[in-house]
């Protein structure tokens, strides 16, 4: 008896539904290039769930439509209207041409399809019914031109598959997701998500992809942009990247596709990183809207199933070019950032001195707001905590804003890092307070968030993981949510990107366990309160940070792992200077 067999056809076709239909974005993602392909200018996404999760996902476009021939077609494994043969794989211009999504689907779940060729003669249409692989039902049924593929019970026949999926507003998110990218490739193509009747995004035909940008991410975004754009003989850059004060915690937001085709590279993110120079902090990203229009001899869009990724010719040309567009697109435009208005704050440092010969009055009242900030920040972590774990130091003064430099008393140099020092302070009372159970301060006046979808959806799921941490957070309306109280260590601070920053990280860190979500929120909530780097301090100020630097339990390192404090004792300056 041979070792080898081969694999009935219902098993293969669900290994291949495996790598194509991960979760139920995947089928939102196939059925969306499918319409896209057709020619649609006007797609409807109709999502319905219950508490458990995603039940339905119905896509209705206004594309060609099928005939009843090749509407049975369509659901045979590799079957395609997209390619014909090998050579053609070279110049596609298609989302879709592998033939599998249909088939995959359809092998994985209850499929309902109704289609009806445009500009025919036939009054019907075509309806058919596909459950696990085999065609139940074919009928004519009346129907308007174009096509509307409904999918229900995913995974109902492999429920091992199905237990993996993540919770109802996790998996909306992804498709949330799904859609945005796809709406910012195609500006051609209005589209419109329902959930459970209510409609959560839309977008307009020929809107252009700043529109879009500001349908989905709202206005302010938009308006924070800067256009870019690049040539070589085979290639065009055209897009929008954000000012360096618009900058991300993650790189969710770096949103790039390929002639038409939304994909996945660290590759292409790292240019537009690059093209940022000494523009942004190591550890934030640009908000990117980038597309490519690359030879398609130069693409191979076959690498990856789910169609996520590409291969690149003459990559290494491709991504210099990508790092030169940014870098010129940021030196043409004015990048300072427009403040805010804010709140008359009582003054809690006493009036300073006029300004210097050469000051202006706008850079000596920006300074003075600064200090006055750091102020209140160190204000809220003031507190006994434990002993003293530092040597005794003396602040004598600032290095770049940053660093603060000390001498001990045995005439050590020690070189504070202000930020990662007050990070670990608010670590540990956020951390104290969270343990205790009262880590809330009600704001007076709650803080508003306006969302796009994904991040609505992600928000709505960790609601109790916010809650946790001392978040108080309501829903206020479509997408809308109200904070109506942060962590008692952020004090008044009403800062609605740190809430996004929360979100984001939640969003991107779902693979962690709870208890390393958890700690992911702890650690921002204190970056996001702690005295900046590039923050002046008084001479003061920096002794309040040391002395309380000095009574946490860990005063070495950030939350991060980062060191807060370096030491040159006086052997090793002699050395450095050869006073041996």
């Amino acid at each position: 008896m041979t070792k080898i067999e081969v694999l009935d056809p219902d098993t293969v076709n669900q290994i291949a539904a495996g790598e194509v239909v991960e979760r139920p974005a995947s089928v939102a993602k196939e059925l969306l290039e499918n319409a896209i392909d057709a020619g649609a200018t006007s797609i409807l996404i109709d999502v319905a769930s219950d508490m458990a999760g995603v039940t339905k996902i119905r896509v209705t476009d206004n594309g060609e439509g099928m005939t009843p021939e090749e509407a049975v077609l369509a659901f045979h494994p590799h079957a395609t209207s997209k390619i014909r043969d090998i050579a053609d794989l070279s110049a596609i211009h298609t989302l879709g041409f592998r033939g599998e999504a249909l088939a995959s689907i359809a092998a994985v779940a209850e499929v309902t399809l109704v289609t009806r060729p445009r500009g025919g003669a036939a009054l019907a249409g075509t309806r058919i019914v596909v459950r696990g692989g085999e065609v139940v039902e074919k009928s004519e049924v009346g129907a308007p031109e174009g096509t509307t593929v409904a999918v229900e019970r995913l995974f109902y026949n492999t429920p091992a598959r199905r237990k993996f999926l993540k919770s109802r507003n996790t998996e909306l998110a992804h498709i949330y997701t799904v859609v945005e990218n796809l709406a910012l490739a195609h500006g051609e193509v209005a589209f419109r998500v329902v959930h459970n009747g209510k409609e959560r995004m839309a977008t307009q035909r020929s809107g252009g992809v700043l529109n879009a940008v500001a349908g989905l991410y709202g206005a302010d975004l938009a308006r924070a942009l800067v256009p870019v754009e690049g040539k070589l003989p085979f290639l065009a850059i055209r897009g929008y990247i954000s000012r360096p004060s618009e900058s991300r915690g993650n790189p969710s937001q770096v949103v790039i596709s390929i002639n038409g085709r939304s994909i996945t590279s660290r590759q292409i993110a790292a240019a537009v990183r690059e093209g940022y120079g000494t523009l942004l902090p190591k550890d934030r990203y640009p908000v990117t809207f980038i597309d490519l229009s690359i030879d398609t001899g130069l693409v191979d869009v076959n690498v990856h199933p789910a169609k996520r990724e590409v291969r690149l010719s003459r990559e290494r040309e491709i991504l210099a070019a990508i790092a030169a567009a940014v870098g010129e697109a940021l030196a043409g435009h004015d990048l300072v950032r427009e403040a805010a208005a804010e709140p008359v704050q009582q003054q809690i440092l006493p009036p300073g001195p006029a300004p210097a010969v050469g000051e202006t009055a706008s850079s000596y009242t920006a300074g003075h707001r600064e200090l006055t900030l750091s102020d209140r920040q160190l204000r809220r972590t003031e507190g006994e905590g434990a002993e003293n774990l530092l040597p005794a130091m003396e602040p004598v003064g600032q290095v770049a804003a940053t660093y603060i430099v000390a001498e001990g008393t045995d005439g050590t140099l020690y070189l504070v890092d202000q930020h990662a020092a007050h990070e670990r302070i608010l670590y540990d009372q956020v951390t104290e307070l969270r343990d205790a159970g009262a880590g809330s301060q009600e704001l007076i006046v709650p803080v508003v968030l306006s969302l796009p979808p994904k991040e609505s959806a992600a928000l709505r799921d960790a609601t109790g993981l916010l809650a946790g941490e001392g978040f108080v957070v309501e829903e206020f309306g479509r997408d809308t949510f109200a904070v109506r109280a942060v962590p008692a260590a952020l004090g008044a601070v009403e800062d609605p990107e740190g809430v996004r920053e929360t979100i984001a990280e939640i969003l991107n860190g779902e693979s962690r366990t709870a208890p390393g979500r958890r700690e992911a929120v702890t650690c921002i909530v204190a970056c996001r309160g702690a005295v900046k780097a590039g923050a002046l301090l008084t001479h003061d100020q920096q002794k309040r940070l040391l002395a309380q630097l000095a009574r946490t339990k860990t005063p070495w390192t950030c939350p991060h792992g980062r060191p807060t404090v370096v030491a040159f004792d006086k052997r090793k300056l002699d050395g450095i200077f050869r006073r041996t």
